[in-house]
């Protein structure tokens, strides 16, 4: 067994000498995708104190416990925004500029949460299901998913490297919804269900906006250099003006597509091309039909005749 294990070992370490691309020995570390997780659960709690934590908040205590959890978020931020750093200047880390980055993104916290609270209404207001603002703050994952795009669209509009994608990655294992860091979203925006949605980098979003799961605001096929590099940069995903809503399972694309302000795009509609404000984008109606299956009664012996429906 030990041989075993040594000569597997060895074929790795050969492996890590000759293919190369995915090492990171003998360079700067990179952040951690662990302590990166507990940063935004430690940010939830602090945008919505009490409904992420075991135990009840007194009044008595909140001002103890919220300088506890910014002083901790601080340290631990400041810390992988210094690995993020020296990605780009290798070297000792920036302590001053890390910290320039901690307290700057801390200050925006108080403007996210007012936002954060027209997006909990917006759920409110565009789900009947919705029986109280506590049940969307616990139950909804699209609160989370968006609670953590806004933040890491702080650090992402700084430019700051991987830190804001790694966000909004771990936001998107746990909901289901992939929203890039740079994707612009205006307040009162809700995706019902969530899951299966995808909002690209250069989307920007109006007031009111509300997506159903499956939703994708993509990109077009991809411009590419003299050498068949993919061209960075640009407008490339659509925008989405005031009052719109997108249903489930549709696609829109392209950074020149316009969706007008109070248009409704119906499901499973893909579409690339902009639309004027007050628009209804549906397919044409088509027929669906309901067989009998094998073993079942025919169609002739069906008590009502034909089973096709227009739709």
């Amino acid at each position: 067994m030990d041989q075993t294990l040594l000569r597997l070992t060895a074929r790795l370490l050969h492996s890590y000498r000759h293919v190369g691309g995915i090492n990171n020995i003998e360079v700067v570390n990179v952040p951690s995708k662990r302590a990166i997780g507990t940063i935004c659960e430690g940010l939830l709690q602090l945008l919505f104190p009490g409904f992420h934590d075991e135990k009840p908040i007194l009044s008595t205590e909140l001002q103890e416990i919220t300088a506890g959890r910014v002083a901790d978020i601080a340290e631990r931020l400041n810390e992988e925004i210094c690995k993020s750093l020296r990605t780009q200047v290798p070297g000792g880390c920036p302590r001053e500029l890390a910290a320039d980055y901690v307290i700057t993104f801390l200050e925006d916290l108080h403007p996210v949460r007012e936002i954060l609270r027209t997006d909990v209404e917006a759920a409110y207001e565009g789900d009947p299901a919705a029986q109280s603002y506590e049940e969307i703050i616990v139950a909804y994952p699209s609160v989370e998913a968006v609670a953590i795009q806004r933040l890491a669209h702080l650090l992402y509009r700084k430019h700051l490297p991987l830190i804001p994608r790694m966000m909004t990655e771990w936001a998107h294992a746990r909901t289901g919804i992939d929203i890039h860091p740079g994707a612009q979203l205006g307040p009162y925006f809700f995706i019902d269900h969530g899951t299966g949605v995808v909002i690209g980098e250069t989307c920007v979003l109006g007031s009111h906006v509300k997506l159903y799961h499956g939703v994708t605001l993509g990109a077009k096929s991809f411009q590419k250099d003299g050498q068949g590099h993919i061209l960075k940069g640009g407008q490339r995903h659509p925008r989405v003006e005031d009052g719109v809503t997108i249903y489930p399972n549709s696609t829109v694309l392209g950074g020149e597509t316009v969706v007008g302000a109070g248009s409704t795009i119906g499901g499973n509609v893909f579409l690339m091309h902009s639309v004027p404000p007050g628009s209804l984008v549906i397919y044409e109606e088509t027929q669906l039909k309901i067989l009998p299956k094998k073993g079942k009664p025919s169609s002739a012996e069906l008590p009502h005749g034909d089973w096709s429906f227009d739709i």
